[in-house]
């Protein structure tokens, strides 16, 4: 599965089209959602926004040289939620553009269905306000992206199947 959010004109209501050339960048980047089958609930993020809101989402970050996606997903998930997890199966990827320090950036996330192993559920991260454990029956409803709502659901017929 694929999607893509953000705009892709580059121009916002309101203002006028800016003329210079931005860089182009691509960067890759993996996570996902980890499950805890025992209580029936996934390990969210929340994250401040520019106006202060706090937005939940998947935890995620850059996939480091040598690293698989899969590995970086489990490296990502521990680090944003303290929670140690393993791979069960990918969920799908999310494209995406935003403009960030004068360039124009194009962001694949690779996501993976995690079950919980262990670990401590913590909001250590700098990058990460809040940590949570939520219904998976609630996260549709909690989630800010509509891109990472739709995993959710790719993730709820994968928990049937392995039920």
């Amino acid at each position: 599965m694929s999607t893509s959010r953000g705009r892709s004109s580059g121009r916002r209501a309101g203002r006028p089209l800016d003329r210079r050339r931005l860089r182009t960048v691509d960067e890759t980047s993996a996570g996902g959602l980890v499950v805890d089958h025992a209580s029936g609930t996934a390990a969210v993020i929340g994250r401040l926004d520019r106006r202060g809101r706090l937005l939940w989402s998947l935890p995620k970050g850059h996939i480091e040289e040598g690293e698989t996606a899969e590995q970086a997903a489990v490296r990502e998930v521990e680090e944003e939620t303290g929670i140690i997890g393993r791979v069960v199966a990918p969920l799908g990827t999310i494209d995406f553009w935003f403009v960030a320090e004068d360039r124009r950036v194009h962001k694949t996330v690779h996501h993976f269905l995690l079950r919980a192993l262990g670990g401590e559920l913590s909001d250590e991260d700098i990058e990460v306000a809040e940590v949570a454990w939520v219904p998976i029956g609630e996260l549709e409803s909690r989630l800010a992206y509509a891109d990472e709502r739709r995993l959710i659901r790719r993730a709820t017929e994968l928990l049937e199947e392995t039920a």
